[in-house]
């Protein structure tokens, strides 16, 4: 293998990887990038032989950092009614884009982030996410995802569960900012109730109900009466399983 100096590095093989890590960074689902995936591993390959893995591992941090920063700017400009989805948007883009990035960088993960830093890439990478994009948007996401699960419809399941689900994944701890709402999406999180906390649990269940007929949920077609049919005997049926009771 021909040596790889540092201003080779810098010049011929970092340029290589960082327009391919902008190409994953930005990808939206079921996008094509056109790079060849054998040789951005190729390099990376030849650059942690060659003894420019500290190097690299710096430049892939600052380059993602960056990439985040500007992604937390443009949530932080994102009108109240937009914020939940582009929050979801750009969870799923990032760790969309680190399944990926990561096994591109596999040589320089086994052979430098582990064995010297004792850290592995992918815990790192999220920790990113973290500290430069959660943190700074979960004073303000909470209350509107608090909001969106008292008002029926305004968001999707789906991008609450994901949104939940990620959060979760992130700080685990968030969980006590709201966790009626975490428990929803997470088994498991809350102690099993009481027996005696049942009935009241039971009259939560009822109240909600009557909030969504009164909303107009299950009057008009039958398709919608059925509709809510079900949501109340899945909300009947989740309360079992999950709260038990010791």
């Amino acid at each position: 293998m021909n040596v790889i100096t540092i201003e080779d590095y810098k010049s011929t093989y970092w340029p290589k990887l960082d327009g391919a890590i902008d190409q994953l960074l930005t990808q939206s689902p079921g996008d094509y990038i056109p790079i060849s995936y054998e040789q951005i591993y190729s390099c990376v390959y030849k650059c942690v032989c060659q003894q420019h893995s500290e190097q690299m591992y710096s430049d892939l941090i600052k380059k993602i950092t960056n990439h985040l920063e500007r992604v937390s700017k443009e949530l932080q400009a994102s009108p109240p009614d937009l914020y939940i989805e582009r929050f979801n948007l750009a969870l799923g883009q990032y760790m969309g884009a680190l399944q990926s990035i990561v096994p591109l960088f596999i040589y320089m993960n086994k052979f430098y982030i582990e064995t010297k830093l004792n850290r592995d890439l992918k815990d790192d990478l999220i920790k990113l996410f973290t500290e430069h994009v959660a943190e700074k948007h979960i004073y303000s996401l909470m209350p509107l995802l608090l909001e969106a699960q008292s008002t029926p419809f305004q968001v999707t399941p789906s991008t609450m569960a994901n949104i939940v689900k990620g959060l979760y994944t992130l700080r685990p701890e968030w969980v006590q900012m709201a966790p009626t709402l975490f428990s929803k999406f997470i088994p498991n999180i809350l102690p099993p109730a009481l027996e005696s906390e049942l009935s009241e649990y039971a009259a939560q269940d009822q109240k909600l109900q009557r909030e969504l007929i009164q909303n107009g949920f299950m009057r008009g077609d039958q398709s919608r009466k059925r509709a809510g049919d079900e949501l109340a005997y899945n909300s009947s049926s989740a309360c079992a399983g999950s709260r038990g009771y010791r």
